[in-house]
């Protein structure tokens, strides 16, 4: 039984795209894109936070190179609230959280601007005549705070003023630069994103992941040392969790597979490690995350010795696990993949998808029954896009530049 690259699966996809893109319209808010709640209305307690506003950016500017009526708008929206209230035009950069009265969370993280980054590529994709100005605005912020040419590695935070940075390195932040870098090389054509990316991905998963069973470390010194009992009193943090995340290990292999096709689409030779270690985190993430307790499902985290910590299972490793598995088919051809893939399709009908309130559940339990231990609403529909998108496109180029060159469903038969 064939999906991948079927029009009939295709088309499947697409019904469902439509479904949570009409459901993350509703996010919009004069500040930027609000945090949805489980059903499906904006939760104002939230405030407006800079991750969720630029990824909905990227999101409907994908939306709009699919030829959605009203994504357009949407991108415009996104648009004015990262160079409105979002911004800082004191001190550069973008406030973490704001709300109606003003600034909640004034510190300037690395992790949201570079989802500032990857939102305004994806709309530079749009030709919207704002958006090669913020993407070269968010260009110049990451190339003079968040990119160490010293350490070849991004910094994670800072306060407002850009005065003092954080003594932590975070995977996590890497991970999503690395996400970016490859969209804005695909918009700038400029060779230096892909040779960051292919550094970060280096020391963090060929260096320092591949001799520790793939089970990716996320918490480092200023030396990039791994910190392993970081945040052990505070094990299901949202952004900073305990041990490995096993969602992020797998995500991790299909962007450095995306990075393998980008080196290849320049007629070049890329390093054998990118798909070996792609193989070995998808690997890793089912022999460790996938129903070890005995119920289907990616736990949250796991230690070192590869046990469950936070047992729940919460959306995006699964959403990111199936693109994963599109990807690494993509390139071998192994059927292995396709069939992950639909087993895990087929988990999230049963449990995961929400036909009466919206969207997706964000969390489940022990026994995949909605819980809110970690996460508590349906935050945006970021991840949601790639499980729906990703699989009817070449892995070169990125997301949005794809749409745009109409390459959505080009494999398709």
């Amino acid at each position: 039984m064939k999906w991948f690259n079927t029009l009939s699966h295709n088309r499947w996809l697409e019904q469902e795209t439509d479904r949570i893109l009409d459901f993350g319209k509703n996010a919009a808010v004069p500040t930027g894109f609000g945090w949805l709640g489980n059903n499906g209305q904006v939760r104002s307690d939230m405030g407006t936070h800079l991750w969720i506003t630029a990824r909905m950016l990227h999101v409907y500017a994908v939306a709009a190179n699919m030829g959605r009526p009203g994504a357009y708008a949407l991108v415009e929206h996104g648009i004015n609230a990262l160079n409105g209230p979002l911004r800082d035009k004191q001190h550069g950069g973008w406030y973490a959280c704001v709300n109606d009265e003003g600034v909640m969370d004034a510190s300037k993280q690395g992790y949201q601007h570079f989802f500032v980054l990857l939102g305004a590529a994806s709309a530079v994709t749009t030709g919207h005549p704002q958006a090669r100005r913020l993407l070269d605005d968010a260009i110049e912020v990451i190339e003079r705070y968040f990119w160490s040419e010293q350490e070849q590695m991004c910094l994670e935070s800072w306060d407002e003023a850009f005065s003092k940075t954080e003594d932590y390195r975070g995977g996590n932040a890497n991970m999503h630069a690395v996400e970016a870098f490859l969209i804005v090389y695909d918009v700038t054509h400029d060779r230096k994103w892909l040779d960051r990316a292919l550094r970060i991905a280096s020391v963090i998963i060929h260096d320092v992941a591949r001799n520790g069973e793939y089970r990716v470390n996320e918490h480092f010194d200023t030396n990039w040392n791994p910190i392993r009992d970081y945040n052990i009193d505070n094990p299901a943090h949202r952004f900073r969790a305990y041990g490995g995340t096993p969602g992020h290990w797998i995500e991790w292999g299909r962007l450095m597979l995306h990075l393998r096709a980008a080196l290849e689409a320049r007629f070049e030779t890329p390093p054998a490690w990118l798909l070996e270690d792609a193989k070995g985190l998808f690997h890793a993430t089912i022999r460790d995350a996938w129903a070890p307790d005995g119920a289907d499902g990616f736990v949250y985290s796991v230690g070192w010795d590869g046990k469950p910590i936070v047992r729940e299972r919460v959306r995006w490793p699964i959403v990111e696990a199936m693109g994963t598995a599109y990807a690494l088919y993509t390139v071998t051809g192994e059927a292995q993949y396709e069939a992950w893939y639909q087993k895990w399709w087929d988990y999230c009908i049963k449990y995961l998808m929400d036909y009466e309130n919206g969207s997706w559940w964000q969390e489940l339990d022990t026994n995949n029954e909605v819980t809110t231990k970690v996460w508590d609403g349906k935050q945006d529909i970021y991840h949601l896009l790639h499980c729906l998108v990703i699989p009817r496109l070449p892995l070169a180029p990125g997301l949005a530049p794809a749409v745009a060159a109409g390459l959505l469903d080009s494999l398709a038969k």
